[in-house]
């Protein structure tokens, strides 16, 4: 029998020179050192439904990280971005920024909340009017942006643009930068995914500023963030009524719906065997191969912590 691999990064718990704070988020631990820089360092901790799931998943956080950090290099000619180094395959240093309080949603195809949306009799999203006669997951005329703003609760809000500039979340100018930028990140992507035979449907990008100017933060393209489509047979599933082949982490979603569990109060979160572990790990590795074109290359889990903890000490030490 094949032995399986469940060695994972769960969490950090280090203490870097002129370390000011330190936040876990759900999958990211975030260490913010002096005033201006900020280390995120991508775990293999997953979430779904709003809840961080029992199991880390072997090389996950590397591969999130990989995968946002080559986009962020790939489009700094679009937008400046936070990041300065990515100093391990889990860890990204930058800048840090300010973030604006609304998320930049871009889709190109009607899919996920939009379509629950449409499919509710409504034809108007985030004050973006939609045609009558849309099926799910088809193209839509045009990339539309829908922002949403996060609640106390934490879970996304839609807003509109209009309603943006009225509750002065972001002033026009800025905001219409913002847009332009955002659509401007989405046609890149859609280009890229076209040459990987995949379709870029939906994403998300969140922006801040750094002395005056607006900057791209967080991850891109990843498909934590982002939905893909396989680009072969899409338009024969479509025709059909089939459901597309997606590339993201719905995988991961389905099979807690069919463990019974959906987040909501009660419920109690099923543990995945090591054999699910592997396999969604497996999972992750095809989603780095088929996004980025690249082979993916393990890293070394044996002293993982420290390893880490010595890569960014000594990208601090040269910065």
């Amino acid at each position: 029998m094949t032995e399986i691999q469940i060695d994972s990064l769960v969490s950090t718990n280090f203490f870097f020179k002129n370390q000011a704070d330190f936040l876990r988020g759900k999958v990211r631990d975030v260490y913010f050192l002096g005033e201006d820089d900020v280390v995120l360092i991508a775990t293999d901790r997953i979430s779904a439904f709003d809840h961080v799931l029992p199991n880390a998943i072997p090389y996950k956080g590397q591969v999130l990280n990989q995968i946002a950090s080559k986009f962020l290099d790939d489009t700094r000619h679009i937008v400046p971005n936070w990041k300065l180094a990515e100093p391990d395959p889990h860890a990204t240093a930058g800048y840090k920024c300010t973030p604006y309080p609304v998320e930049f949603v871009v889709r190109g195809y009607l899919a996920g909340h939009a379509w629950r949306e449409y499919s509710s009799g409504k034809r108007e999203v985030c004050g973006v009017s939609l045609p009558e006669g849309l099926n799910q997951n088809d193209k839509l005329p045009t990339p539309i942006l829908t922002p949403t703003t996060k609640a106390e609760s934490g879970h996304d809000l839609d807003i509109s643009y209009d309603e943006i500039i009225t509750q002065k979340l972001i002033k026009k100018g800025e905001l219409s930068k913002l847009k332009a930028y955002a659509l401007a990140l989405f046609e890149y992507g859609t280009q890229h995914a076209d040459k990987q035979g995949l379709i870029l449907v939906d994403t998300k990008y969140e922006f801040g500023k750094r002395n005056n100017e607006i900057t791209l933060i967080d991850e891109i393209h990843t498909p934590d963030s982002s939905r893909y489509f396989y680009a072969e047979g899409y338009q024969d599933r479509q025709s059909a009524g089939e459901e597309q082949r997606q590339l993201s982490k719905e995988f991961v979603r389905q099979w807690l719906i069919s463990e019974g569990f959906q987040g909501k109060e009660g419920q109690q979160i099923p543990e995945m065997s090591n054999e699910m572990v592997k396999s969604v790990s497996d999972r992750y590795i095809e989603l780095f191969e088929r996004i980025t074109g690249e082979k993916f290359l393990k890293r070394e889990y044996i002293n993982i912590e420290q390893n880490i903890e010595d890569a960014i000490n000594s990208y601090l030490a040269s910065s």
